[in-house]
Order: C-alpha cells, then structure tokens, then sequence
C-alpha cells in the first residue's frame, strides 16, 4: 500500500484514505453532525499550506474528511512505533516529527511534499486550545512559506473541543463545523516577505483562521451545544 502511495498522484488519494473516508463520515455525520463548507476554496491540484486552529485530536481527520485530495499533517514520530497506528499514519500521508533533535528532517520532507505538489497542513497554536478560542500562533511556519513561495489556506474548526476536550478518553455528541477559508495567493505572500513584512503576514494569517472559526461557531446550532 506504501508502494502505491507513492505512484499516485500526489491529488489522488490511496485505498486507505478512502476507505477512512467512507467510515467517518457516516460516524461522524450522526455523533458529531459534522458539516464543512467551502471546501471548494482548495485547489484540486498543487501544493500549498494549510493552517488550522487545533480544538482536539480529532482535527486531523475533521480537515481530511470532505475533501477529493489527500492532506500531509505532521505526528510525533513517537507514534509511528505504534505497530497499528504506525502502519495507518505512513499510508496516510502523515510527517514524523522528533521531539527529541532539531526537525530539518521534517522541515524538508514538508517542503519536498508541497514541491511535489502536496498540501500540508500545520496548526501554528502548537497545542490545542483549553477553550475553543485561537491561541497565539508561533511563527515557524513562515520558514516554510517562503521556502516554497506557496500560498496560505486558512481554516476554522468549532466544537471539536466540545467533543473532545483535553483530557478526555471519549467521543462525546458534540455538534462540529468546519469552514475552508479565503486563501492567501502566493503572490501576496511573496509581496510581505520580499518587503519583510513577516509579523504582518503572520497577523494576517491568525486573523483568517479567527475568521474562519468565528464563522464555524456562528454555524453551529445553539441547541446542540447543550
């Protein structure tokens, strides 16, 4: 299955994505009345960056589940010594990460996957959120950015932190909205760091993501957030 991840296109999912696909939405569309909107905002081809709040562990395959094309997200490479869960993440597209040295290594897998014509997907917050709000972004992944002159895809997640709050072991039936925002073109990417305007791009792009989630928090029905 590797094998065949690797010779398909990089806008092609393999067996495995799809197959997650066809389960979670059905489960996640009855206990979390999942819903996305806008989702045609992603381009069906090329590469680029996503950037995300991070409500749960749960966003991952929140960001994944509506979409035609296949998103490279970033793990702990801890976890791919999980015999089951290893196996499922290298056939997912997912990045390990080393917590323990410097990540070049994970640096330049993200940016051979986006030059490939890959999109990856980094929540900047580092850690999710305690109270569904965005937290301050760090700034790494701006290194990226202008390391493959892409453009920014914002999105917004609310009620995942309802459905799965920090600390908890269980699934609980909790209304989740995803909202694919208006993207940041490369061209203006490329215009704030050719002018070293990096703080501003990075203002900038936590306030798409704010956008994004205050739209998916309006969205939500009221009722269900009892």
């Amino acid at each position: 299955m590797a094998e065949e991840s690797k010779r398909l296109p990089p806008h092609r999912r393999n067996l495995v994505w799809i197959t997650f696909q066809w389960i979670l939405q059905g489960f996640f569309g009855i206990w979390l009345q999942y819903q996305s909107r806008h989702k045609e905002r992603l381009p069906a081809r090329g590469g680029g960056v996503l950037i995300s709040n991070h409500q749960s562990f749960l966003d991952p395959l929140l960001i994944g589940l509506p979409l035609k094309r296949p998103i490279s997200f970033m793990a702990r490479d801890s976890l791919f010594r999980i015999p089951l869960l290893g196996a499922l993440m290298r056939h997912t597209y997912v990045i390990p990460i080393s917590r323990r040295s410097a990540s070049s290594t994970s640096f330049r897998a993200a940016i051979e996957n986006i030059e490939n014509g890959n999109m990856v997907c980094i929540f900047p917050e580092g850690t999710r959120t305690d109270d569904g709000a965005v937290q301050r972004f760090k700034p790494g992944f701006l290194a990226l950015i202008k390391r493959t002159d892409t453009g920014i895809y914002p999105i917004g997640i609310a009620g995942a932190f309802r459905a799965m709050p920090r600390g908890a072991y269980f699934l609980h039936p909790r209304a989740v909205r995803v909202v694919y925002g208006e993207p940041i073109p490369a061209e203006t990417v490329k215009e704030y760091c050719e002018r070293g305007a990096e703080k501003e791009l990075l203002a900038l792009t936590h306030e798409r993501v704010i956008e994004c989630q205050r739209q998916a928090e309006n969205w939500l029905d009221p009722e269900s957030q009892k």
